[in-house]
Formats: C-alpha cells, sequence, structure tokens
C-alpha cells in the first residue's frame, strides 16, 4: 500500500486505478521513494538506450530521456529545485524563506538554478552516452548507470525524514501531507529498504563491468548531509521542496564523481 501511495504522489502515471489509498499511506511515501527509482530509473534508461541504439546523437538521446522523466514526474523535482532557489537564495529568515518556497511564482534563482541544473545534467548523461559511442562503455552499461544513479539518489534524498522535523504544518504544506518520522526500527527498515532498492541495479553494473563504481557511491550521501545541515541551520527542517532538490543535487552529483572517475581511468 506505501509502495503505491509512493507511485501515485511521485508519478502522474493512472497508478490510482489499482486500489484506493487511504491518506494516511502518504505520510510514508519519501521511505518507499527508493524503490520507485526502479520505475524511473528504468524508463529513463530504457528511453536513453532506445534513442542510441537507432543512431541518434548523445545530446539528443540524453535530451529525451531527461524529458520522459520529467513527464513521468509531472516536474515534481524541478519544481521543488527551482522554489529551493528561490527561498534558500532569497530568503533572509525562516519565515521569509517558507514564505518564497510556498509563492508559486518563479523568481531569478529559481530560474538560474534551473537551467544550470538541467545544463549540468544534459551535459553529464550525453557524456555517458559519448563514453558508450566510443567503445570504453556499452549502452546497456550507460542503462544500468542511469538506473543505479536514480535509485541511490533517491535513496540518499529519503534519509531527511529521519533527521529533521517537517518544517510546515499539515494546513501549510502545499500537498497536506507531513511526512512521518522515523523511530530505531524505522531506520532500519529504511536501511533495508534503500538496500533493496541499490542492491540489484548496482549489481547489474558490476555484472557489466562497472565495478568501480562503487567508488562514487558516497557523493550523494556527503552532498545530502552538507545540504541537511544548511536546511537545519535556515528552516530548522524540510519542506517537500526541499527532499526534490535534494534528489536531483545527490543525482547530479553521482553523474559529475562517475565521469571524473572514469577520466581517470582512461588516462
Amino acid at each position: 500500500m506505501h509502495l503505491l501511495a509512493s507511485l501515485i504522489f511521485f508519478t502522474r502515471l493512472p497508478w490510482w486505478r489499482l486500489r484506493t489509498v487511504p491518506k494516511e499511506a502518504f505520510e510514508h511515501v519519501v521511505d518507499f521513494w527508493p524503490l520507485v527509482g526502479w520505475f524511473t530509473g528504468s524508463v529513463t534508461a530504457c528511453v536513453f538506450m532506445a534513442s542510441m541504439a537507432v543512431g541518434l546523437s548523445p545530446s539528443f538521446s540524453a535530451m529525451l530521456a531527461l524529458s520522459s522523466r520529467v513527464l513521468m514526474t509531472g516536474a515534481l523535482h524541478e519544481d521543488g529545485l527551482a522554489d529551493f532557489c528561490d527561498g534558500f537564495g532569497g530568503g533572509t529568515s525562516r519565515a521569509r524563506t517558507l514564505y518564497i518556497m510556498k509563492d508559486s511564482h518563479i523568481g531569478t534563482y529559481g530560474v538560474l538554478g534551473l537551467l544550470i541544473y538541467i545544463g549540468l545534467i544534459w551535459a553529464a548523461m550525453a557524456d555517458l552516452g559519448g563514453l558508450s559511442q566510443s567503445g570504453s562503455n556499452s549502452i546497456w552499461q550507460a542503462g544500468a548507470t542511469i538506473l543505479l544513479f536514480d535509485t541511490v539518489a533517491k535513496s540518499a534524498a529519503s534519509l531527511i525524514t529521519g533527521q529533521l522535523p517537517y518544517a510546515r504544518t499539515e494546513e501549510e504544506a502545499k500537498n497536506g501531507v507531513v511526512y512521518v518520522g522515523r523511530s530505531w526500527q524505522g531506520w532500519l527498515m529504511h536501511a533495508l529498504r534503500c538496500a533493496i532498492a541499490m542492491a540489484p541495479p548496482l549489481a547489474l553494473c558490476v555484472a557489466l563491468g562497472l565495478g568501480s563504481m562503487v567508488y562514487v557511491l558516497p557523493a550523494p550521501f556527503l552532498v545530502e548531509v552538507l545540504l541537511m545541515l544548511w536546511m537545519r541551520r535556515r528552516l530548522g527542517g524540510y519542506t517537500g521542496d526541499c527532499c526534490g532538490a535534494l534528489f536531483l543535487l545527490c543525482e547530479l552529483s553521482l553523474y559529475i564523481a562517475w565521469l571524473l572517475l572514469a577520466v581517470n581511468l582512461m588516462l
């Protein structure tokens, strides 16, 4: 039930037709977010691989793959990143930051944040395709990498709900849902969910000859800790927008770390 709630919340596909989900289940959607990465990561990877297989350029394939994910999620995470950049860039106090983040209008910081993020993730994914095209990697390896990075980034970002309290009340929340925290038993269960989410794509990468991938896995967790400390200092908690921004920035750190490692391996 909780996994279905997460699929309904984090994508725009009609999962709700399968079964009616009670509102309480949506309080735990972040806990099952890493498992949603199997779906979003697989679709993104398949679009990228299919585009490369029919002869499209790495740049165009990367844009199609990213566009497919935006369509799947309804730009939920990108909206969060824009609001996060506006709030943390323009806010001078906790109240002002929360007010700006809830405003439906996008500001200069949000526009610049999205442009910089999209430019970097697009270039990074295109470079991943370039490696597969050059023969030092394969299209299957590129697809496995995209899937792994999606699940690992969601796993790292999902930790925030156990580290900080929700910064808004249920009435103030955009979606009317306050994510619950975690007991120590909850942390153990969440660690198991993250391991289940990350293990299959990581095993696939290793089987395809990408054993060195393990060296880049700490990157998103470091990014998550640094951003968590910033959120605690600025807001004393987190919001849904913070979760979206966390995921995208954690994923971007994986692409950058992998490309840096790949370049050094080829030297």
